[in-house]
């Protein structure tokens, strides 16, 4: 029997807060809709036009830290005092199917991803980065969801989440969405066997 090449992948999308990783999966999905994309939990409260089950399981600090404790989550982290996390069954329904599956993740989360990088788990790591760190702080200030206060330490956060590229598989700039998404369908192309 011969290998797929995409059964069992896991390609993670990661950069700093702001950098467009949700807007840039989103039209990845809607390139490809074959791709399954794992929905995280949180315990953040919905932005506008978002569905529980939809963009994320928002569930509050006690759930979420009782999956914590059933070890109901591929990665978890806190960041700017929220929860976020992976939940396995998410992956584990796509990788079984036989779909490649991307994870939308913050930097934390892709290292602990990496942690459980196995033959069974194959995993490619890709770093979205902001063509510019003025760009990067533009962008969140255009949310209009940020407090000058909480901006800057997403901004701090983001500093150090830049640093972090250097560990990842791939790099893409988001320039644009549609160049953005083209370097992803290259990464997720099928490999040769030869």
């Amino acid at each position: 029997m011969s290998a797929d090449p995409q059964r069992g992948r896991v390609v993670v999308v990661s950069g700093p807060g702001g950098v467009g990783k949700g807007t840039v999966v989103q039209a990845l999905r809607d390139r490809n809709p074959q791709i399954a994309v794992s929905v995280s939990a949180t315990t953040r409260p919905p932005r506008a036009g978002e569905e529980d089950g939809v963009h994320y399981h928002f569930v509050d600090r006690d759930r979420f830290m009782a999956m914590v404790d059933a070890g109901e989550f591929v990665e978890w982290a806190e960041f700017n005092g929220n929860l976020y996390g992976t939940p396995w069954s998410s992956v584990r329904d796509a990788v079984s199917s036989g779909a490649p599956v991307v994870l939308e993740i913050d930097v934390q989360g892709a290292r602990q991803v990496l942690e459980h990088r196995t033959a069974a788990l194959d995993t490619t790591l890709v770093f979205l980065e902001p063509p510019s760190w003025e760009e990067l702080a533009e962008r969140l200030r255009g949310r209009g969801s940020e407090s000058e206060d909480s901006l800057r330490a997403r901004l701090a956060i983001g500093r150090e989440e830049m640093a972090a590229a250097e560990w990842f598989d791939h790099r893409i700039v988001n320039e644009t969405v549609d160049a953005a998404v083209d370097a992803l369908e290259r990464i997720l192309a099928p490999t040769s066997q030869g």
